[in-house]
C-alpha cells in the first residue's frame, strides 16, 4: 500500500512539473535560419533571479561547432559561439518575456527582444527588433530535449 502511494505521488509530482515546463520558456530550443530553414543551434534559456537569459549549448551547421563570434563586441569579442548568452534580461509581463535583448552573433549586433510561447508551449516566437516591435524580425524556436 505504501509502495503503490508513493509512485503515485511520484507520478503526480512529474506530471505538475512537466505542465509547469511547457508554461515556461526554460529549457532547450532548436534555432531554424530563416533564409536556409536549416537548423543552426541549440540555445539553453534559464531563470536567474526572475529573469530569463538563453546560451548556445551546441551549433547544429556541419564546420562551424568551434566557431568565435567575431562580429561581437566588447567582451564577446572571438568567444567561441557555444556558451556565449545570446538572450538577456528577459521579464515575464502577462504570456510574454519582454525587456530583454537577443544578440545576434552572425552580425554581432544587440536588438530589444521579446519572446512568447505557441503551439501549447512546443514552439517559441522570438522577436528581435530595434525601437518598436513592429519594426523587426521574428523567429521561431522549437523545443527539443
Amino acid at each position: 500500500m505504501k509502495k503503490s502511494l508513493f509512485v503515485a505521488i511520484v507520478v503526480a509530482v512529474l506530471f505538475s512539473v512537466s505542465a509547469l515546463w511547457a508554461n515556461s520558456p526554460v529549457g532547450k530550443w532548436k534555432t531554424i535560419d530563416d533564409e536556409t530553414k536549416a537548423e543552426k543551434s541549440i540555445v539553453e534559456i534559464y531563470d536567474v533571479d526572475g529573469k530569463l537569459y538563453g546560451k548556445i549549448i551546441k551549433i547544429l551547421t556541419p564546420g562551424k561547432e568551434n566557431s568565435l563570434c567575431e562580429k561581437c563586441t566588447g567582451e564577446d569579442k572571438n568567444k567561441p559561439l557555444v556558451g556565449l548568452v545570446i538572450l538577456k534580461n528577459l521579464v515575464q509581463k502577462g504570456n510574454e518575456y519582454v525587456d530583454g535583448t537577443i544578440m545576434d552573433p552572425n552580425k554581432g549586433k544587440v536588438y530589444s527582444c521579446k519572446i512568447a510561447l505557441e503551439d501549447g508551449g512546443a514552439k517559441l516566437k522570438v522577436r528581435g527588433f530595434i525601437g518598436f516591435s513592429f519594426a523587426g524580425r521574428t523567429q521561431y524556436w522549437y523545443r527539443t530535449n
